[in-house]
């Protein structure tokens, strides 16, 4: 009981260590004052000013096409990457695709973006929205690899055997077997997609080029120019808009195994 109420206290004080600045950057967003110190009042100022930023939501809309397509893609190759890695017999070559496949995950952001860069200078890609979106969908493959895989080991071959002793042909028992028991992850691999491409500044940074950015890049830059409260209020949008995803997917999730639960039941 102790030692239960400790790992409580833990947990709890982990959880005000992490949010504590966050709360503190979305309290003083509603600061008439115009400093992140001596709370003067309530004023949505900061928000409007952030709506009436042209510029600004050019950049949100940039980012979130970016995200967007980039998960969308990333989740067509990494359904196949994952189709690749399950289906290998010799375990050395499967877990050699495993590793390959975890570097991006695992490597630095700074040494991936230095890395594109110097790869897009070589081939002559113009940094842009196409040095963007081809950096995200790099980096979000293997995220959506990990994703699909465990519900493609859950599946038991015998359903893909049944599937082609009643005539089923390569593609149908991929799109109409394999594709459905595996969209709990295929949604979790889009999701995780969609937050780091949203989230994402080492790589963006150094891919991003004139007359192009993205929303973590342009929150630095003004950081930089000094303490605004425009940049709370915009960065509060962006936490609350982070805790939607996250609660969309939370309950398609849960719908996912509801309807699982009824399937097997019926079974």
């Amino acid at each position: 009981m102790k030692t239960a109420k400790l790992s409580n206290v833990y947990l709890i004080a982990v959880f005000i260590i992490l949010y504590a600045p966050i709360f503190y950057l979305i309290f003083y967003s509603f600061n008439s004052g115009g400093a992140m110190r001596d709370f003067e009042g309530f004023t949505l100022e900061w928000y409007q000013e952030v709506f009436a930023d042209t510029r600004l939501l050019i950049i949100v809309l940039n980012t979130f096409v970016i995200a967007l397509l980039s998960s969308a893609i990333s989740v067509i190759f990494g359904i196949a990457g994952a189709l690749a890695i399950h289906y290998v017999r010799r375990r050395q070559p499967k877990n050699a695709l495993l590793s390959l496949n975890n570097v991006l995950i695992v490597s630095p952001d700074v040494i991936i973006g230095a890395s594109f860069l110097i790869l897009f200078t070589i081939i002559g890609i113009k940094l842009g929205f196409v040095s963007v979106l081809l950096s995200h969908i790099a980096f979000s493959v293997p995220i959506v690899v990990i994703m699909v895989l465990p519900k493609l080991q859950e599946m038991s071959p015998t359903l893909i055997d049944a599937a082609r002793d009643l005539g089923a042909s390569s593609w149908h028992v991929l799109t109409r077997v394999i594709i459905p028991f595996i969209k709990p992850g295929i949604f979790a691999g889009f999701f995780m997609a969609l937050t780091y491409s949203l989230d994402d500044f080492a790589v963006t940074f150094f891919v991003t080029g004139n007359g192009f950015s993205t929303l973590s890049v342009e929150i630095y830059s003004r950081a930089r120019q000094g303490i605004a409260l425009s940049i709370n209020a915009l960065s509060t949008l962006i936490f609350l808009f982070t805790i939607l995803l996250v609660i969309g997917y939370y309950f398609i999730n849960q719908r996912n195994n509801r309807t699982s639960t009824r399937s097997e039941g019926r079974g």
